[in-house]
This record gives C-alpha cells, structure tokens and sequence, in this order.
C-alpha cells in the first residue's frame, strides 16, 4: 500500500519520522501557596506532528510533482494522509515551511540550472500536524 495525501500519491521511501516523538498527555504542575504540588492533565485533542521524510534515493518526485503538492498544501484545508499500513490522519500542513525538496543531483553537480517538468527532485521533508 502507498501513501497518500488526498488523492495524491507520494513517494513510497518516505519514513515517519517522529512518530514515537509526541505524547497525547498534556501536564502541567505548579505549587500553591501551601507548598502542595497541584498536577493538571489532559489529553490533547489533535496537533500531533507527522514528518515525513525521505533520503536521497528514496523519495522522488517529479517537478511538475512537486508543485502539485505545493498546491495541494497551499489550500490549507484538511486532508486525508493514508499510510503503508493502512493509517489514516486528518492532517494540515505544519509551519511555515512545510515542503523542503530539491533537485536529485547528477554526480559531482547540484542540479540542472533550468529543470523542466520531469526533472526529479528529492522530496526531503514533508511536514503536517492532526487537527
């Protein structure tokens, strides 16, 4: 199974890679005026992160790839993530920067000057969050 974002295929090298980083326990403690210890907990109810990223070989994308996804994140409405394992997640694009990709170098180059449409392009890091 792939992963996907809406009806958008990404690149199936892409690894999860805070998944275990985040806890659904939210705490807070402080002290009143007696010295006690007062603990508040909750759980949070979404803004969970999900980085996914890819390394050089493995995520590739296409430029004309690449800004369909810019697009797709520039809405900033709610998509639907699915996945290998079947995951789904109601998720937006997280800060300001969420899309980092770049052009797959040639051996001892950085990339053509002027890339056209099927020029591939690393897919590096996408960032999103639950909602």
């Amino acid at each position: 199974m792939s992963i996907t974002l809406d009806s958008f295929a990404l690149p199936d090298g892409l690894v999860w890679t805070d998944e275990f980083a985040w806890s659904p326990r939210v705490q807070k403690t402080d002290y009143s005026l007696t010295g006690a210890l007062i603990v508040q907990e909750a759980v949070k109810q979404a803004g969970r992160p999900i980085t996914l990223t890819g390394g050089r070989n493995f995520a590739w994308l296409t430029r004309t790839e690449v800004i369909t996804l810019r697009v797709l994140l520039d809405a900033g409405t709610a998509m639907t993530l699915t996945l290998h394992d079947g995951r789904t997640f109601s998720v937006i694009p997280a800060g300001d920067s969420p899309l980092a990709a770049s052009p797959l170098p040639v051996v001892l180059d950085s990339g053509p000057a002027n890339p056209n449409g099927s020029t591939r392009y690393v897919l590096e890091t996408l960032k999103l969050m639950t909602v």
